[in-house]
């Protein structure tokens, strides 16, 4: 049975998808858009509304592969984040390529216009076409920026996590290299103790056995003292 994280991961992956066909879709709608301005800049507002959503769905995604416990599932989260990542740098090429060739598609029709009369008018539309190109371009500039910036921040964040590992890794090795010496020193205090005990008995005899030949040999002068005749 699917764990709770489990049903998370899941639910965030298909939020990522549903976002990256809706943002597919306005982007072909923008490709295809005859005009007016206004339609363009509201196909536009919505683009960016997804992409913004996109983008917290897939922080998401790379904070729930943080708090996986086992490697692989962690790793595999990682790399569909990646992958996501990826796509939305895709769709966003894709967006301003649209733009353009939609801006264009627009500008060649005001040209017509143009030609058909509306030269007044049709100068005035050019200019604001142009003046909305720019700030269109401005715009998903900004935005490509803006994700670099936040996969440099997270690449940033990988770094320091391997790093602490390295680090915790190498605290482990000196715990292990001391107690392996406090091993060593502890058998060898041992093996002193043992010697020490083994030397006490010695002794402990040794003297035992002078005390013994001490009075063995103070009871044969008494007795040469005493009783010569025996």
């Amino acid at each position: 049975m699917a764990s709770c994280a489990d049903v998370h991961v899941r639910i965030c992956g298909q939020e990522i998808i549903k976002y990256d066909l809706e943002i597919k879709a306005l982007i072909q709608d923008i490709r295809d858009c005859p005009g007016p301005q206004s339609a363009l800049m509201e196909l536009n507002s919505q683009v960016k509304e997804k992409f913004s959503r996109l983008r917290l769905r897939i922080q998401d995604l790379d904070q729930m592969a943080k708090e996986q416990d086992r490697e692989t599932d962690r790793l595999a989260i990682q790399a569909e984040t990646e992958s996501q990542r990826r796509q939305m740098m895709s769709n966003q090429t894709a967006w301003r390529k649209s733009n353009l060739a939609c801006k264009l598609a627009i500008d060649n029709m005001e040209k017509d216009e143009l030609l058909r009369g509306g030269e007044t008018q049709s100068i005035r539309q050019r200019k604001v076409t142009k003046e909305s190109l720019v700030e269109t371009s401005s715009n998903i500039t900004e935005s490509l920026m803006s994700i670099s910036r936040m996969m440099a921040e997270q690449v940033k964040q990988s770094e320091d996590s391997i790093a602490t590992l390295a680090t915790s890794s190498r605290t482990v090795e000196e715990t292990n290299e001391e107690f392996k010496s406090m091993t060593g020193t502890i058998h060898l205090g041992r093996k002193l103790i043992l010697k020490y005990n083994r030397r006490e008995l010695t002794d402990k005899l040794l003297i035992f056995l002078a005390v013994a030949l001490f009075l063995a040999t103070v009871l044969y002068i008494l007795k040469k003292r005493l009783f010569p005749f025996i």
